[in-house]
């Protein structure tokens, strides 16, 4: 086989070492920017080691095979075709990895702006409806939460930033409330509420730097109805819920008056009964 049949005719030595030096520089840089995307993705928070890896890689291919197609261009090679199948295997992964890159990009974003943290409590739009429950991972694809009842849900990063999201633990506390009503005798509305409020103050994980307060809803010969607020920590709303309604009940109990306590806001009737 003659060689020199596959050798263009003008080519000089110039072109061949200029060929040698572009294969040569491609790999060093191919070197120096697979380290580079490594150190960046090892310093960022929330992206993985096979991430971080797998993106060193295909950095350093694609120099690698950037420097094989200067040669060629050197060397007088035809490279249209070439150039053609790398536009399409480019146009083909876009399109494959595009909810990848989107998920990826806004993990980043939520590494760098912050708007959750590991350890708060979010509530965000599920297939069901809304979905509340504690972040225990922020990785390069998702946001992982667990939910009261033992669920773990993967909500896509891409989603996150998309959608409206409520952060129960930003502010650091959280208020719930209960409703009472309590059947009045001789006893005065402003007693009756302060010792309703002693009780709610006095329960397990309330809050004692904000003070807890009654809001009258009914007040009538026979009854009164009022809502008591208090503030927890963000993630204690059940337990000091149950505690301040135990609470309430004792001192119902203690003072021998007919009343009723829930935590769950109930529609009133329009003729509400008088006998509670």
């Amino acid at each position: 086989m003659d060689l020199r049949a596959w050798i263009p005719d003008n080519l000089t030595w110039l072109d061949i070492g200029l060929a040698v030096a572009s294969l040569i520089v491609g790999w060093v840089l191919s070197r120096f920017a697979k380290r580079g995307v490594r150190a960046i993705g090892h310093r960022t928070p929330g992206i993985t080691d096979p991430m971080t890896n797998l993106a060193g890689r295909i950095t350093q291919y694609t120099i690698v095979l950037l420097g094989v197609g200067v040669a060629l261009a050197f060397l007088g090679a035809n490279i249209q075709p070439l150039i053609a199948m790398v536009v399409v295997v480019a146009v083909v992964l876009v399109l494959v990895l595009r909810g990848i890159a989107d998920n990826f990009a806004a993990g980043v974003l939520l590494q760098t702006r912050k708007p959750i943290v590991v350890g708060d409590e979010i509530q965000v739009e599920g297939p069901d409806g809304e979905v509340t429950g504690t972040v225990i991972e922020l990785n390069g694809r998702a946001v992982v939460l667990t939910t009261t009842d033992g669920r773990v849900v993967h909500v896509p990063n891409g989603s996150i930033l998309r959608e409206s999201i409520i952060n129960n633990s930003t502010h650091g506390a959280r208020r719930s409330e209960v409703h009472v009503r309590v059947r009045r005798s001789v006893v005065a509305v402003d007693a009756i509420l302060e010792r309703l409020l002693d009780a709610v103050g006095s329960a397990d994980g309330v809050h004692q730097r904000e003070h807890p307060r009654a809001l009258v809803t009914t007040v009538s010969p026979r009854r009164v109805s009022a809502r008591l607020q208090f503030w927890h920590h963000p993630l204690h709303g059940v337990a000091v819920t149950d505690a301040v309604v135990r609470a309430l009940g004792v001192v119902i109990d203690e003072n021998s008056w007919v009343g009723i306590v829930t935590s769950e806001q109930t529609p009133s009737p329009l003729t509400p009964p008088e006998d509670v």
